[in-house]
């Protein structure tokens, strides 16, 4: 592995974008002793890329977030483009989202801002090539490990890319079907199963959470979604919004004192001491990741058993698309 220091070939980066980072689907096994799992915050998308262009599902991709970076090949490379469309353009040609593209050395990577969804995937044929620390490539930025030095890119970094076997043509021109494709509306509805301190809450409150349209606020990141009702959710006098320290879930719904939810993602705290009224399923957290300031978010009650149906039913998806494989 190389150590995020500069080296001949890889990826320049010529400028930064809003904020590009190196994101696998997470470092497992650290959340007791306070370190959080990072990972793409849309792990269909980033899971996807990757099939395009002949990795591993959990091989390390670029997330790019909200305008995206302009980047120079310094050697032939596969590379493939998922999640928001930012107008990815090759040499100023505009290519499609999707879709795996042949890269050659000198040529020019463009991306816009996003004009559906928030967070884009570039995958490159063999993966990023920056160290596994913690048996993940993800950038954790609050704790500054992992990715490349801890960080999302600046500009004049040179990013390394993984080898690769097989002529560029094998790889290129996959795409996937308009059906595996989501739908990034700025309105969405999100499954939950509720609790686990769904007790804490007036019956009132729980009927309140279930039939309000949220707003997501500025101030939500790749930590949490902080969202805005017009009524504050009540917790039972006698139980309150605090309680003892717990795990906290990916899309796990937070509801402090002034009873505005949040969600919390990809680069959570692992502890917290506030009440959970719901937790968002794995299969829907897209929707909450792709979701831009502004949007609205609504909430649908599912069962454990449901929740469970629909993780098979898309991994069922991303098995038949892995039909590509790496090869």
């Amino acid at each position: 592995m190389n150590n995020g220091e500069k080296k001949s070939g890889g990826l320049a980066v010529l400028k930064p974008g809003l904020l590009t980072t190196v994101q696998d689907l997470g470092r497992e096994g650290y959340q007791q002793f306070g370190l959080g799992t990072s990972g793409a915050m849309d792990s269909y998308a980033l899971q996807v890329a990757n099939v395009l262009v002949g990795n591993w599902r959990d091989e390390a991709a670029l997330e790019l977030t909200a305008a995206g970076p302009t980047l120079r090949a310094e050697e032939d490379m596969v590379v493939a483009f998922t999640g928001a469309n930012m107008l990815p353009s090759i040499n100023g040609e505009p290519v499609s989202m999707w879709k795996s593209y042949a890269v050659f050395k000198g040529d020019d990577i463009r991306f816009g801002s996003a004009v559906n969804g928030v967070r884009a995937y570039m995958s490159v044929r063999g993966g990023v090539d920056v160290p596994v620390v913690m048996g993940s490539k993800s950038t954790a930025v609050r704790a500054n490990i992992g990715g490349f030095n801890g960080r999302g890119l600046k500009k004049n970094d040179r990013l390394p890319i993984g080898k690769s076997e097989g002529a560029l043509t094998v790889h290129t021109g996959r795409k996937v079907l308009s059906e595996h494709i989501p739908d990034y509306g700025k309105s969405v509805c999100v499954r939950v199963v509720m609790g686990p301190q769904q007790e804490a809450f007036e019956e009132e409150a729980l009927e309140l959470f279930l039939n309000t349209d949220y707003r997501v606020t500025p101030e939500s990141d790749r930590m949490g979604y902080r969202l805005k009702g017009a009524k504050p959710l009540c917790h039972r006098p006698s139980v309150g919004a605090d309680i003892y320290s717990d795990a906290i879930a990916p899309g796990a719904i937070q509801v402090p004192g002034d009873g505005q939810p949040i969600i919390l993602l990809a680069d959570r705290q692992t502890t917290g001491g506030y009440t959970k009224i719901a937790t968002v399923i794995s299969v829907d957290l897209w929707k909450v990741a792709q979701l831009p300031p502004g949007g609205t978010i609504s909430f649908e009650a599912v069962d454990v058993k449901s929740a469970q149906k629909l993780w098979r039913e898309q991994e069922d998806i991303l098995v038949q698309l892995s039909s590509y494989g790496p090869r």
